[in-house]
């Protein structure tokens, strides 16, 4: 492609563990990039919330959800990808970006695909210990596949071992900055008592929820409990010491600042960002019968570092969650331990090399 502007494209998106890295390089890259920034991503409500990320304009592209299983819907879905490519070239011919950075999930397959066909160079980081597909397609067609730590790279074959790099996963710097004290004086709760914080990822957890919901009045006796239930299972608490919210947003890093322990699953943005902020957590993933087994894998990164418990769903009831959350927290030795350990984990300024390396690229090419 001729004449290419001074701007840079973006893509990713679907789910939160997509979208938030993905605003933790876009603050790095305003700091030191001062031409346009474009994203290209779906039409999902999820997607929404970057609408607001100021003097980025927002492309949305038809986007199929890539399956490694037999299902009707790969049928309409290679439809919406094959469309979704076709508008990706037609956005990428009019914009010309001297670069596309990738930050995985379905919706990112067909623009990093047009880009190739285009021979508009692309960089695609991943966040998970094991790439996704999404990631392993668009490797084959990137000059630089970012890796959040050194055992990704096994994933991969050795034709593609010289484009990997160890960059960590990109964290907020807002999350980075929460503050303990303005958390615990905003929660409605006693100031002597330890936090509990469940969180189920951007869509909530209905297992979790469950799980939580059944024995949240014998846990509010002792503690207080933040509840991120997400939309669809949310409803008004009726226990004293016990507060529901449907998404946790802005509020975010002074609530993990304060908590004591946390109860999620295992997806890599939310590990990272309990690595980055030392937090002790309980780590329940999602198991093999709705995966592909990446939270699994995760976790036990955290388990083995010690930084985490991690617990299998499908032997998990109740009652065996209650007796770890009043260990854990009845332990304020053994939560130090993880805190420590935790913060072992996360590698520091990734967000900024990644953002390095995204304008290193285009200028090693004098664009």
């Amino acid at each position: 492609m001729k004449k290419r502007r001074n701007c840079i494209a973006v893509s990713g998106g679907g789910t939160g563990g997509h979208i938030i890295p993905l605003l933790a390089v876009l603050e790095e890259l305003n700091k030191i990039w001062h031409g346009r920034i474009i994203w290209i991503g779906s039409a999902s409500s999820m997607d929404k919330l970057i609408l607001d990320f100021g003097g980025i304009k927002y492309y949305k592209i038809p986007s199929g959800k890539l399956r490694r299983y037999f299902s009707f819907k790969n049928i309409t879905d290679a439809g919406k990808i094959l469309l979704g490519m076709i508008v990706s070239f037609i956005i990428l011919l009019k914009e010309k970006p001297q670069l596309l950075f990738s930050k995985g999930g379905y919706v990112s397959v067909p623009p990093v695909l047009a880009a190739s066909v285009l021979k508009i160079p692309s960089i695609t980081h991943e966040s998970d210990i094991d790439p996704g597909l999404a990631t392993r397609i668009n490797a084959r067609f990137t000059e630089k596949i970012l890796i959040s730590t050194e055992e990704t790279a096994k994933y991969f074959g050795e034709s593609l071992s010289e484009k990997l790099i160890v960059t960590g996963n990109p964290v907020r710097s807002s999350v980075l900055h929460g503050n303990r004290e303005k958390g615990k004086k905003n929660l409605p709760c006693p100031y002597d008592r330890k936090i509990l914080l469940i969180m189920g990822g951007s869509q909530g957890a209905h297992y979790i929820n469950t799980l939580i919901e059944s024995i949240a009045e014998e846990l509010s006796k002792k503690y207080c409990i933040i509840h991120q239930t997400g939309i669809k299972d949310f409803k008004p608490a009726r226990l004293g010491n016990y507060h529901t919210m449907k998404y946790i947003n802005e509020e975010l890093p002074d609530i993990l600042a304060a908590s004591d322990l946390v109860i999620c699953r295992a997806g890599a943005n939310t590990l990272w960002e309990l690595a980055a902020c030392k937090k002790a957590s309980v780590l329940i993933p999602l198991p093999l019968s709705g995966s592909r087994g990446d939270q699994i894998r995760n976790a036990e990164i955290f388990k083995k570092a010690h930084a985490a418990v991690v617990l299998d769903q499908d032997n998990l009831t109740a009652k065996k969650l209650l007796e770890i959350i009043t260990n854990l927290l009845d332990n304020e030795e053994k939560l130090m331990m993880m805190r420590e350990n935790a913060g072992k984990l996360f590698k520091k300024d990734s967000a900024k090399i990644i953002a390095e390396i995204i304008l290193r690229s285009i200028y090693a090419r004098g664009e």
